[in-house]
């Protein structure tokens, strides 16, 4: 990355993070990219706990509500003790609350889920362990998949951070054979060397939860200082994608509370995704794919930040703030998730989706 000139207006730019670990890591990381850029700015970062972070107890489907992992950040952003905030974009709802802004979204990580194995099946993989044998996870749509494609399995819910996971796994006297994280945890926090296979579906593609592997840097929709500031920091191709994948959910209507997965891809032009949705046994299964073709323009004509208007805002997409990323682009992508998801609509994905919720209020 290149430097770009100091702005002398903001003089320490404040950081929010969850507390965890892989937050913390996730967090100073974008400071070290954005030091790298203006090497005379200071940031601090500002730690709390979210009620995700609080509740762990109850899987997350049941807890029912958006913005677990950042209603407690947001509030921060709002009342400008923090000027932006770090996240894992598949924690982020597809509309942000009124006034905030995705500012960047960054280059993303490997989105696909790994098995780590316990020490007692280490000489086993997925497809391989007994059956009865427990699987740890707190994903609706990893446990559709497995329902469907290894059914001798059972499937737990497992909550907190990779930590307190990965302790749970290793305790000699637990209930758990393996359990499923995202590579992209596993890598940010060192530990690649836990992961045991990637999980692969037979015979189907390998789907993961819309942003996985991504970062996503929210701030104020409104504050233009510190969007020019983070504007470096996006990546055309990922910022493509995953506003197709938000796109796709927030026209589903779907998040945690329903097993719905995507992969995407951007190669020589060709935008492309593939989203589907699950009944919670796995049973009923509904998949399409589409794709689009963007321009090869990567920037806009116009190489200003944007400019506070008091009659005209400018345009988001799906919460995220455009930046010099083509608008075309962007509206295209969006448009591509919504068509994906009407598709999947028309073989009547929102029955299956609304089945699966009731099951797990039932529950």
């Amino acid at each position: 990355m290149s430097k770009h000139n100091e702005n002398p207006i903001v003089d320490v730019i404040k950081v929010g993070s969850r507390k965890s670990e892989l937050a913390l890591i996730q967090t100073n990381y974008v400071i070290d990219c954005l030091k790298d850029l203006y090497p005379k700015k200071k940031f601090e970062i500002v730690t709390m706990n979210t009620k995700g972070d609080q509740i762990l107890n109850i899987s997350l489907p049941k807890i029912g509500e958006k913005a677990l992992f950042t209603q407690e950040l947001e509030l921060a952003l709002e009342q400008g003790s923090v000027d932006f905030v770090v996240h894992s974009l598949k924690d982020l709802p597809t509309t942000l609350p009124t006034g905030m802004a995705l500012g960047a979204i960054m280059k993303r990580e490997d989105p696909r889920d790994a098995v780590v194995m316990s020490k007692k099946m280490s000489d086993k993989t997925l497809s391989t362990l007994p059956s009865g044998s427990v699987i740890g996870t707190s994903s609706l749509r990893r446990s559709a998949q497995l329902a469907r494609s290894l059914p001798h399995l059972e499937v737990r819910s497992i909550r907190g951070n990779l930590n307190t996971r990965l302790k749970k796994l290793d305790d000699k006297d637990g209930p758990f054979a393996a359990i499923i994280l995202a590579i992209a945890g596993l890598k940010r926090m060192g530990w690649e060397s836990r992961i045991s296979e990637l999980m692969a579906i037979p015979n189907e593609d390998v789907l993961y939860a819309v942003g996985q592997g991504a970062l996503g840097i929210e701030c104020r929709e409104s504050d233009y200082k510190i969007q020019s500031i983070l504007e470096p920091l996006a990546d055309t191709t990922t910022t493509l994608q995953c506003v197709c994948e938000r796109s796709f959910l927030k026209t589903l209507g779907g998040g945690c509370s329903a097993p719905v997965a995507v992969a995407s891809s951007l190669i020589d032009g060709n935008l492309k995704i593939t989203g589907a949705v699950w009944s919670l046994n796995g049973d009923i299964f509904i998949k399409e794919t589409l794709a689009t073709k963007i321009s090869p323009q990567d920037d806009n004509e116009d190489d200003e930040p944007p400019l506070k208007c008091s009659y005209v805002e400018p345009q988001l997409y799906c919460s995220v703030a455009p930046g010099k990323i083509n608008k075309l682009n962007l509206i295209e992508a969006e448009k591509l998730g919504k068509e994906l998801a009407k598709k999947l609509i028309d073989k009547n994905a929102l029955d299956v989706m609304a089945a699966a919720r009731n099951e797990i209020l039932q529950s």
